[in-house]
């Protein structure tokens, strides 16, 4: 997707679009030892003006040890009812910022977070998106609907989505890693 400043506020658009929603997404970072590690977490915000995921998260926990070794993390976003799936690869940072918690804050997460924003260790997780991969079945219900048909009196597993990449890494970045 283009770098330019009308390309990437198109690409946010689109990836903004994709993800709305969708309040759940798997986590996945890498431990120690090289595996892969992937929980549910719940999106606070879903794409800021600066291309960012939020999320709450106790600052003690693995999953936080596990990105203060390796940033890089995978969000995967699944809605299957709509046929739309995307994925996120991106570099994650811990935040202890109470102003954006207090902006991100809603009274559901005290399910996880029983006093609050007083909560001794409650911080953010920023994951800066570089990255995303998406199936999408934009060609609408009835394009749909046929390749399911197609699918089950063939017998060859169809696929109605549309699939695309949308890369939001800055310029200078995606020339040298070309």
């Amino acid at each position: 997707m283009a770098k330019d400043g009308n390309g990437h506020a198109a690409a946010m658009r689109k990836l903004r679009r994709l993800v709305k929603g969708i309040r759940v997404a798997m986590m996945t970072t890498t431990t120690e030892d090289g595996t892969l590690h992937s929980r549910p977490m719940a999106t606070s915000e879903a794409l800021d003006e600066d291309g960012a995921l939020w999320f709450f998260t106790s600052a003690e926990t693995e999953k936080v040890r596990e990105i203060n070794a390796d940033h890089h993390v995978n969000v995967a976003y699944s809605d299957p009812e709509n046929d739309r799936y995307v994925s996120i690869t991106g570099m994650a940072r811990v935040v202890r910022n109470k102003e954006k918690m207090q902006k991100l804050w809603s009274p559901m997460l005290r399910i996880w977070f029983p006093r609050g924003l007083d909560e001794p260790d409650i911080a953010l997780l920023r994951v800066e998106v570089e990255r995303a991969e998406y199936w999408d079945p934009s060609a609408g219900l009835l394009s749909a609907i046929v390749s399911r048909v197609r699918s089950a009196v063939t017998g060859n597993p169809g696929f109605p989505a549309r699939h695309g990449r949308i890369d939001l890494r800055p310029e200078e970045e995606t020339q040298r890693a070309a």
